[in-house]
Parts: structure tokens; sequence; C-alpha cells
């Protein structure tokens, strides 16, 4: 029985399509498959493309995670090897880096600062990290009509913090060259804005346009997951707040 592959919609008959070699079964994301095989492939094995998506990424990001998710994956690096990546490299010039995110804050902001603060201060690309759960679950009740479970919000939520983690190693990168703290913080703080912000509903608009959301409620909701978050991390921080005077 000939069925059509996923990735170039050639007509496919045997376990590999012939056009483009992607295996005829590729399977919706669930828990185990996320766990099973893109954790453990992404550790053990490097694909080729990665300088594709990280083009896709930078240029039409929700349209290419889509078409990754729905099936279109031979062009794409794997997303759990280039966070890995990411993060090696940045652990591996960071002796070198003259600031950390608790350096640039005023003198007067680190004496308040309390445990937990500094900890995320001090790590903020492992914050990114835990935050891909979180957003995960946002973008699934903000988008429930779209019908995606968990597991795809996750893969969805990991390629959008790829581009945070790049730009933060590229701050990383100038900080060993360049020690101008003013401009470093204007510079930090104004990638942050926009990339937790603008760039999330840029994805977001982008992934879901494909779901039969009218333009209004697309980007409304696109907008609400990052301010919902934004939300939620305030009122942790208030609560810790009262927890740790008391």
């Amino acid at each position: 029985m000939s069925s059509d592959c996923l990735n170039c919609t050639a007509p496919v008959t045997q376990n590999f399509c012939p056009n483009c070699g992607q295996k005829s079964s590729t399977h919706r994301y669930s828990i185990k498959h996320f766990l099973a095989h893109d954790f453990v492939h992404g550790i053990w094995h490097v694909d080729k493309g990665i300088l594709f998506t990280l083009k896709a990424l930078f240029t039409r990001p929700g349209h290419s995670v889509r078409e990754f998710i729905q099936g279109k994956r031979v062009p794409y690096f794997s997303f759990v090897t280039l966070i890995l990546l990411i993060l090696t490299v940045s652990s591996l010039i960071s002796p070198y880096t003259h600031f950390n995110m608790s350096d640039l804050m005023p003198e007067g902001g680190k004496a308040v600062m309390s445990s937990s603060e500094k900890f995320i201060s001090e790590h903020p690309k492992l914050i990114l990290i835990v935050t891909i759960p979180i957003y995960s679950l946002l973008s699934f009740l903000w988008f429930r009509k779209a019908k995606l479970n968990y597991s795809e919000h996750l893969v969805l939520n990991s390629n959008r913090v790829i581009v945070e983690l790049i730009v933060g190693l590229l701050i990383s990168v100038v900080t060993i060259f360049y020690t101008d703290t003013k401009v470093i913080v204007f510079f930090t703080y104004g990638m942050g804005l926009f990339l937790g912000l603008f760039y999330s509903i840029w994805f977001y608009y982008q992934f879901f346009s494909a779901f039969n959301y009218s333009k209004t409620a697309l980007i409304l909701r696109s907008i609400f997951v990052p301010v919902s978050y934004n939300l939620l991390t305030f009122i942790i921080g208030i609560v810790l707040a009262i927890i740790s005077k008391h």
C-alpha cells in the first residue's frame, strides 16, 4: 500500500522514501517517543542540517517547527543536540567572560537579592531550559483548539528557546572582549525583551497560523503566552519575597 512521504510528498512503498530518504513511519510525538527517541538520539547522534535549522529559526521559526512536528524532519538538525551543543560551548567559554547577570545589576539591587534570585541571575541559560515545560503548558492551554499534545508543545518550545540560548551565547562571547558595563546591560536587557516577547509572539503566530484561528485570536493568544509567563513569574517572585522576609 502506497502513501506519501511527510517530508517531500513523494509516493512511498518501502520503509524509506526513495526521493529524500526519510523513514516512511514518522510517529506523532508522545512522552515515550520524546524520551526514547529524540532525547537518546539527540545525545548519541549528530545529524546534518545545523545551518539550515538555525536559518529557519531566525527567518521562519513557527513554520519550520510546525513542519518538523508534522513530519518534515530530514532537513532539520536535532533540537536536543543543538541545545546540548550551545550549553556545552557556553560552559567552555564561561571562565573567560567578564560578567554574569548578577554583575550587571546595580549594587543596591544585589544587596536585596534573595538566594533564589541570585541563583537565577547566575544561571540564566539553565533557567531558560527550566522555562520550557512552563511555556509548553501555557501554549497548550492557550492553543487547545490546535489539538497538539503536551509533548508536541515541548518540542515546539524547545525549538523556541534555542534562539534565546544562541543570543545569550553571543552576548557571553562579546563580554570576553568588551567590558563597558552600561552597553552590555542595555544590549542584554534589550535583547531579553525582544526575545522574551516579540520573538515569542512572532514564533507562536507563525506556528499556529495553520490551525484555523482567526487573525485576531491568533495575535491575542500569541501575546497571551509570554504575558501569562511573565505574570506567573511576577506572582511567584512576590510570594518568594514574602516568604524570605519571614
